[in-house]
């Protein structure tokens, strides 16, 4: 709006000056509001696929934590955060993972992880317990949890096996 017709930027933080944008997050924030007039011909679904490719020629991994193109940019791993993500994606991501090329969202199971998150996870392995079965089965997660930087697929089914014996 203000007569800017070009934005010097990059791809995982490399090009020919330090401190241009990030791409992705440029043409993301102008696809969130198309409605304003904003536009690129930019394939977002590519954003995450380049990313990775430069990634992988530079040898530079790019930081977990990064915005849209990092590992943990669609990753939920907080109680409160998991729950209201589980109640209301668009509260905690507003960006679908899809439109940039990710994967899908991911619930991260971890000591800090609540019932429905454990709930949520359990289900999507063909589990279905109510309420009162959670909160018996809670304590032995937790105990797992605490061991472990995050609860595994086989942790699941190990507890949900056990639990239905």
């Amino acid at each position: 709006m203000g007569g800017a017709r070009q934005i010097e930027c990059t791809i995982n933080g490399l090009g020919e000056r330090a401190g241009n944008t990030a791409l992705e997050e440029v043409v993301m924030v102008l696809n969130q509001h198309k409605d304003l007039g904003y536009y690129t011909n930019i394939n977002t679904r590519l954003l995450n696929p380049i990313s990775h490719e430069v990634s992988e020629i530079m040898r530079m991994s790019v930081q977990p934590n990064k915005a849209i193109v990092g590992g943990n940019a669609f990753s939920h791993s907080s109680g409160i955060h998991q729950d209201g993500f589980l109640k209301e994606a668009q509260t905690y991501e507003i960006i679908d993972p899809e439109l940039v090329g990710a994967e899908a969202s991911k619930i991260v199971l971890t000591a800090r992880s609540g019932r429905s998150a454990l709930a949520h996870r359990l289900e999507k392995l063909g589990y279905h317990y109510t309420r009162n079965d959670i909160d018996i089965l809670y304590p032995t997660f937790l105990q797992v949890a605490d061991k472990k930087k995050e609860v595994t697929h086989d942790d699941l089914v190990e507890m949900a096996t056990a639990y239905s014996k």
